[in-house]
């Protein structure tokens, strides 16, 4: 660094600590002066009354007391008041429900019950009621049961371990969650791996787990084929066929000994136990995220964990056990896997699950199962208005939806062509501790923070920097929380003696220290921090506004542009490559833009579409790319994307080359003006 440029710093640090002590001045002035005030304020007051007592009555100096003391409230309390009258039956609605969450899992605290136990609760009062429906079947919550309990004594036969982890990667039939429940009964853990996943970032979950087992269905065998040499040869691989219920051709001998159909078909289910393992705050799942940078990360799921997130949508988001629960999600997400999974297993509601999500089937499945409640994100909601209309569009009996990522632009539109009386939006992170729920349909909002009672709930907003994304603190070294209509990121305190408050973070400790801020309201505390921007209005409802790092929302997925970026590298010789995250119009999240350098003109756009689908799951594929000559970089040798973001993919002000990826032929065609427009106006789809 320069001489120069060394005076001109401390020239600028001098003038900011001049201007702070400024600050600190005129603060210190308008504090005394508010003292002054007050103290003449109430002399006057206190001579008028003794005034108006000697020469009238106490009775009329006690009567303009209080009048003047009501008029003071109403003057400088009066927008407290007015957020009160308008908030006080959201809040106190929602505490009270909080408190049945609270008892709930302390009752389950106390009994130390994984989730089995918890199930085999329900089966015992309802054995015979209809636990899945999918398809044409009907699962009773006796025969989940007993499937579940099959698959415990063919894994103790296989010399599955308390302690052990057993990946599932199986599709959305009734026997997924059948399987992981009797996984948990040995004391086991289940990673559930994204079905989507291939190639590296499949077989980066499986180590990251430190699997044992993997129990795959089938329909993943070539996923799992393709990468096989490179799982470890520890790893046992066990393979699930899928068969109808209560098929009567039952397979007579084994394919091969990984056949795990073959061998639940022969082994009779084990006798009923109490969980073994480490109980209610255990080991229960792993479900993978993105984070906010990397590869996927195993975020560890506990029975109270589990217990929190479908309580809280169960009494919050107004359900009932009685409740029939459409729910086409993934059931590797937590979203489908914990929560709605959570509704069958914790309360006993009926779900109906659907193996893919169709827009044009969502509501005549609904009709057809005689659901009351249906599971969405986002993405669906907008697939589902842009069916053409229909007669049967209000011939559900649909009462109450629930998800995340319901665009605010649609929200009404959406609502008032189906006919739902109540949309229970959620937010919450996977891996975090926090959850909020939007308990009154307010168009848009997330949720809310109390202002009235804000102590309850421990969440709040704190202000972060917009590049950095770390946490803006006072001068005593604390966050601060963002005012109304201020974009700050939503934390969760941390309490560990508190199932409903712990931070579990992931499998990788180092990965989970990241998630953590220390020191946020107070010297000492700490909190999950979840890098998305959230932003309050005036009634405390909360906003999506953004997500910090280097991960956007696309398809309803989290995409790790620096998982893209080093899958894309490596398959481009190692070119360098900035992948990022920007927005096409009426379509929710933001579609994946990849710039690469292409210096001497010899990349090949055909095989790299070709080779980026043998290694990235769909969601996370660029639907962009930006073919250039040169790439800036930061003085530490990071590339830059500030820029290129804002620059986006319009031809007529971007100089370099465009493409756009034709998600029919998985091939990247040129972009010019013309397509444009049509990717605009949503005349091609992405």
């Amino acid at each position: 660094m320069s001489n120069v440029e060394t005076n001109n710093n401390m020239k600028q640090e001098k003038i900011q600590d001049v201007e702070k002590g400024k600050n600190k001045e005129n603060k210190s002035t308008a504090t005394w002066l508010r003292i002054l005030i007050m103290i003449f304020a109430l002399a006057v007051w206190g001579a008028a009354t003794a005034v108006i007592w000697l020469l009238v009555s106490w009775q009329v100096a006690v009567g303009v007391c209080a009048g003047i003391f009501i008029v003071y409230i109403i003057v400088y309390f009066y927008k407290w008041i007015w957020v009160a009258v308008r908030t006080a039956p959201r809040d106190f609605k929602a505490l009270y429900c909080y408190m049945k969450i609270l008892r709930l899992s302390s009752n389950l605290t106390k009994k130390n019950w994984s989730m089995p136990d918890i199930f085999h609760d329900v089966v015992k009062k309802h054995p015979k009621k209809a636990c899945f429906l999918f398809e044409d079947e009907v699962w009773t919550f006796q025969q989940v049961e007993e499937f579940s309990l099959r698959v415990s004594a063919v894994l103790r036969a296989q010399g599955v371990r308390r302690g052990d982890t057993i990946a599932l990667m199986a599709s959305n039939y009734p026997e997924m969650p059948a399987i992981w429940l009797g996984v948990t009964r040995i004391g086991a853990v289940s990673p559930l791996i994204n079905t989507n996943q291939t190639g590296n970032t499949l077989l980066h979950s499986i180590n990251i787990a430190k699997c044992d087992y993997v129990i795959y269905g089938s329909e993943f065998e070539s996923a799992i084929q393709d990468v096989r040499k490179e799982i470890p040869n520890n790893i046992k691989l066990l393979k699930f066929t899928r068969r109808p219920l209560n098929a009567s051709d039952g397979m007579k001998t084994a394919e091969s000994p990984e056949d795990f159909t073959h061998l639940l078909e022969t082994t009779p289910p084990a006798p009923w136990s109490l969980t073994e393992g480490e109980g209610f705050l255990g080991k229960l799942l792993y479900i993978y995220t993105s984070g906010t940078t990397g590869l996927p990360k195993a975020a560890v799921i506990s029975p109270s964990r589990m217990v929190f997130m479908a309580s809280g949508v169960h009494f919050l988001g107004g359900l009932n056990r009685k409740d029939v629960i459409y729910c086409p999600m993934p059931l590797y997400h937590s979203a489908g896997g914990v929560i709605t999974m959570g509704q069958a297993m914790i309360f006993g509601c009926t779900v109906a699950l659907k193996l893919k999500f169709s827009a044009s089937a969502y509501f005549p499945d609904c009709i057809k199962y005689k659901a009351t409640a249906a599971h969405y994100i986002g993405e669906m909601c907008r697939y589902v208005l842009a069916t053409p209309p229909s007669p049967n569009d209000r011939k559900h009996t649909v009462r109450c939806v629930y998800g995340n990522g319901m665009r605010p632009t649609i929200w009404m539109d959406f609502v008032n062509r189906f006919g739902i009386k109540r949309v229970a939006e959620f937010y919450g992170a996977t891996e975090g501790n926090a959850n909020i729920v939007n308990i009154d349909s307010k168009p848009g909002a997330i949720g809310f923070i109390s202002r009235i009672i804000p102590a309850v709930y421990p969440i709040a907003i704190i202000k972060v920097d917009e590049d950095t994304g770390e946490p803006i603190r006072d001068s005593r070294g604390l966050c601060q929380t963002a005012k109304p209509y201020e974009p700050g990121v939503f934390i969760g305190k941390i309490k560990p003696n508190n199932p409903s408050r712990a931070f579990l973070g992931y499998v990788d400790k180092e990965a989970s220290e990241k998630k953590i801020v220390r020191d946020v309201l107070a010297h000492g505390d700490s909190a999950f921090i979840s890098g998305d921007i959230l932003v309050a209005d005036d009634l405390g409802y909360l906003y999506f506004r953004d997500r910090t790092g280097d991960t956007f929302r696309w398809r309803g997925e989290n995409v790790s542009t620096t998982e893209v970026e080093a899958a894309i590298s490596r398959v481009a010789d190692q070119r360098d490559a900035v992948v990022y995250g920007v927005e096409i119009p009426n379509t929710d999240g933001r579609a994946g833009m990849c710039g690469i350098v292409d210096a001497d003109g010899t990349l090949d756009l055909e095989k790299l579409a070709k080779d980026i689908a043998k290694d990235l799951p769909k969601y996370a594929r660029p639907i962009f790319i930006r073919i250039m000559h040169s790439m800036d970089m930061t003085a530490t040798f990071k590339l830059r994307k500030v820029d290129l973001q804002k620059e986006g993919y319009n031809p007529n002000t971007v100089r370099d080359k465009l493409y756009y990826l034709d998600p029919k032929h998985n091939r990247y065609i040129s972009l010019g003006p013309e397509e444009y427009e049509k990717i605009i106006s949503g005349q091609i789809r992405l």
